[in-house]
């Protein structure tokens, strides 16, 4: 049962991936609204899912003394995965689609070095997943819920840099689906290879934990500092708030159902 849970969360986390697809073609002059809005979501929901699921979780099966070096270990294989392959999202998160076609040949290797990071990036989504639903189901919802909303910004940022880059609609949209199943790959090799070493769901969790703070703090909260205008920081702050309350609630709702 428990490998029928991982496989429909990574398939569902893989399919936010159409998001870029659809909010492009459906909701052009509205792509800025929702990486407003979503990534002030996701940043409540990744620190939630970190500080009341994740890390109490892995806690719980290890010695803080033995989980803090994962925590940090999994914040520095992201600054390193970042510093690669997903440096250029910093420079042009969610390039206009004004801007898409001038620069196709010279911006091509972007598109390359962007299917690369998102490649990485699913796979962890997928053992995270999967480290979560084996400790228990109600972790895993909370922390696919979390991940899912990370990813709506992700994946529009990285349809965005896709068209940038000279990529057709259609391509990009292939594309970046392929590179979301690798969450499926993830969650699939983790469930196989976790009852052969000894606690590694709480170092999974662990390294999860690291890996949330740090997309949340180094990715999502520089975006949110470039707005100043106090009328939507204000909002920011809310959709912040509403996402860190929907984590927990989601959590605590399922564990006391549990």
């Amino acid at each position: 049962m428990v490998l029928e849970w991982i496989i429909a969360a990574t398939v569902a986390v893989s399919l936010v991936s159409l998001v870029g697809t659809l909010a492009f073609s459906l909701f052009p002059r509205k792509v800025d609204t929702l990486l407003f809005v979503s990534v002030s979501f996701a940043t409540g929901a990744l620190l939630s899912a970190a500080f009341f699921d994740v890390l109490p979780e892995s806690f719980a099966g290890l010695e803080p003394s033995a989980a803090l070096p994962v925590v940090l270990a999994g914040i520095l294989t992201f600054f390193v995965f970042e510093k690669f392959f997903w440096h250029h999202h910093h420079e042009s998160h969610h390039p206009k689609q004004g801007h898409r076609h001038g620069h196709a040949e010279k911006e091509k290797p972007l598109g390359y070095l962007t299917l690369l990071g998102s490649l990485t990036h699913n796979f962890f989504d997928g053992v995270a997943i999967a480290a979560a639903f084996l400790t228990s189901v109600p972790l895993g919802l909370a922390t696919t819920l979390a991940i899912a909303l990370h990813e709506i910004p992700h994946e529009l940022g990285d349809f965005g840099l896709l068209l940038y880059s000279g990529f057709s609609k259609w391509r990009a949209t292939l594309l970046n689906l392929a590179t979301g199943l690798t969450s499926v790959i993830g969650g699939i090799t983790f469930f196989y290879f976790a009852p052969h070493v000894s606690q590694l769901e709480a170092y999974a969790l662990a390294f999860t934990g690291g890996t949330f703070i740090y997309i949340a703090a180094a990715d999502l909260v520089p975006e949110l500092h470039k707005e100043h205008k106090l009328r939507r920081s204000l909002a920011q702050l809310a959709f912040v708030a509403l996402g860190i309350g929907i984590i927990w609630f989601v959590s605590a709702t399922l564990e006391h159902g549990g």
